[in-house]
């Protein structure tokens, strides 16, 4: 099956500091491409996985679900695990829920997370309506490319499977109980304007994780893939921040 342009897995062997991003969804590697090689030319290891079903046609993505995306970033996480010393996860949208998850299931495992614009929720009529839909309606408008800087594109789906669509949902039907086992320090980032996922998700996210130190920035000059935005140098920059500083407190903490 061919791939769409950019959707293309992407990986770094680096210092023994582990990345492993994800990308949201219907979307690919690609909205996160320039995240992931700014961490690499910093040095880190880093892996950034293709999730089941994406990069190809929408039909690819109506066959899965959330524990196949689940299932692909668990497996890229042991072997980052493997090979490194510390694991710091990064997720954009859907992303940033499976990434959740990941640090909710591993502890301690997961040195620290950073996410942007974190999905927590469906629209409560179109979820409330999405089980008996789906049997109706195959897909429904896309909602890749919701991007502030001119001329900038992302590399997804136009349509939105509405089968994949409701696994999504269950996904985020969990989020109750996986995030009050969230306890690493955390770093989120949302867009003052975001068109496909409220600000209510990031505030309902910081309500229920028990992570001690949190940190939250508001991005005031993107809309929701600010990983290609106008913003995307500043939440490269603090991620890589954020982890060196988490990294530089551990290596301390274990020489004393």
């Amino acid at each position: 099956m061919l791939l769409l342009p950019g959707a293309e897995a992407f990986s770094h062997d680096g210092s023994a500091t582990g990345v492993l991003l994800c990308h949201g969804f219907t979307g690919t590697p690609q909205s996160m491409r320039p995240w992931a090689e700014y961490l690499a030319e910093r040095g880190h290891t880093v892996s950034l996985p293709l999730l089941p079903g994406h990069g190809t046609r929408w039909q690819d993505l109506q066959r899965t679900g959330w524990q196949d995306w689940y299932a692909t970033l668990d497996r890229e996480f042991r072997l980052l695990r493997d090979r490194c010393d510390q694991v710091f996860l990064c997720g954009l949208s859907m992303g940033g829920t499976l990434s959740l998850r990941l640090a909710a299931k591993h502890g301690d495992a997961v040195a620290g997370v950073t996410v942007v614009n974190p999905a927590a929720s469906f629209p409560r009529v179109t979820g409330y309506f999405l089980p008996l839909v789906r049997h109706l309606l195959p897909t429904t408008k896309g909602i890749a490319s919701d991007i502030a800087r001119e001329g900038i594109s992302e590399t997804g789906y136009d349509r939105v499977p509405l089968h994949a669509a409701h696994s999504l949902r269950q996904l985020f039907r969990l989020l109750p109980s996986d995030l009050p086992q969230v306890t690493q320090p955390l770093l989120l980032m949302r867009s003052r304007r975001d068109h496909v996922v409220p600000s209510a998700d990031s505030a309902y996210i910081l309500s229920k994780v028990s992570s001690v130190e949190v940190t939250e920035r508001v991005l005031e000059d993107s809309y929701h893939v600010a990983t290609l935005d106008h913003d995307a140098p500043g939440i490269f920059q603090e991620t890589d921040a954020f982890m060196t500083r988490l990294t530089t407190r551990k290596t301390t903490r274990d020489r004393t």
